[in-house]
C-alpha cells in the first residue's frame, strides 16, 4: 500500500460504568491510502463507531495514536468530514441552509459558500430539492443532504457511521450505489462503518474486520470486484465467495 493518509496505530479506548472500566477496542492497527474506500465490519459492540470517533478526532484514544499524513491528529479538523448514524438536519432551515451551515459556522465567504453548497447538492443529486425542508424528503434523501454538507467544505477524507442502517432494503442498495457514484466522482478517501457485510463488500476495496469487544483487526479482506460495480454483484459467484470470506473473519 501507497503511504497511507490516515492511520491508526496501537489504538485503545475504554469508558468508564458503574460496574467499572468497558474495554471498547484494544491494539488496533491500521492505514488507510489516499483514494481508498474501506469498510469496517464486526459483531454488535465490538467498538466500531469508538474506532471512527477516534479516527475523526472527536475522541482521543487511552493509548495509541491517529495520524494524517504522518502527523499525530490532535482533534476534529477540516481534512476530515464525518456522516453520523442520524441525519440531524435542522427542521427550520432548507436542504440548501442545512448544507451551508458548517460553511457559515467557518465563516466563509457567501460566495465561496454557496458555490460549494451547490456543488455538494449537485454531487449527492439533490439539487433540485435545495429549497425542500427536511420534512418534505425521505429517509433516504436526508442522508444523503447529511453527505453532501460533510462534503461541502470539501474533506480529503469522508468517515461514514452506518448511514445507511435505518433504511429499508431497496432504499439502502439505491444509496449505495449513488455512494459509490459521489465517490467515484470526487475520489476522496472514505471510510465507513457498517453492520451489513453484503454492503461492505460491494463498496469497499477492502474489508478491515474487528473481533468481538474489546474490538481487535481480525482479518483484513482484499475486495478484488472490478469497478463500477453494479447491483448485479450481488449475485455473482466471486461476491458470494468475498462475504463468505468476511463472514468467517468475523467468527
Amino acid at each position: 500500500m501507497t503511504k497511507p493518509i490516515l492511520e491508526a496505530i496501537r489504538l485503545s479506548k475504554q469508558y468508564i460504568t458503574r460496574q467499572g472500566p468497558l474495554p471498547a477496542i484494544e491494539d488496533v492497527s491500521f492505514g488507510v491510502a489516499p483514494g481508498e474506500f474501506l469498510c469496517i465490519v464486526g459483531p454488535s459492540g465490538c467498538g466500531k463507531t469508538t474506532l471512527l470517533r477516534l479516527l475523526s478526532g472527536l475522541l482521543q484514544p487511552d493509548r495509541g495514536l491517529v495520524c494524517l499524513h504522518g502527523q499525530p491528529l490532535p482533534g476534529p479538523c477540516r481534512e476530515i468530514g464525518f456522516v453520523f448514524q442520524n441525519a440531524n438536519l435542522m427542521p427550520w432551515r432548507t436542504v440548501f441552509d442545512n448544507v451551508l451551515l458548517p460553511l457559515q459556522v467557518q465563516r466563509m465567504p457567501g460566495i465561496e459558500a454557496e458555490r460549494r453548497a451547490t456543488h455538494a447538492l449537485k454531487l449527492v443529486g439533490l439539487l433540485e430539492f435545495a429549497r425542500s425542508y427536511p420534512r418534505e424528503l425521505s429517509g433516504g434523501m436526508a442522508q444523503r443532504v447529511a453527505i453532501a454538507r460533510a462534503l461541502a467544505h470539501e474533506p480529503e477524507i469522508l468517515l461514514l457511521d452506518e448511514p445507511f442502517g435505518a433504511l429499508d432494503a431497496l432504499t439502502r442498495e439505491r444509496l449505495n450505489q449513488e455512494l459509490l457514484r459521489v465517490w467515484e466522482a470526487s475520489r476522496k478517501t472514505v471510510v465507513i462503518v457498517t453492520h451489513d457485510i453484503r454492503e461492505a463488500v460491494f463498496l469497499a476495496d477492502r474489508v478491515l474486520v474487528l473481533s468481538q469487544r474489546p474490538g481487535r483487526v481480525s482479518g483484513v479482506v482484499p475486495i478484488t470486484l472490478p469497478r463500477p460495480r453494479s447491483l448485479s454483484l450481488f449475485y455473482s459467484e466471486a461476491f458470494g465467495a468475498l462475504a463468505y470470506e468476511v463472514r468467517q473473519a468475523i467468527r
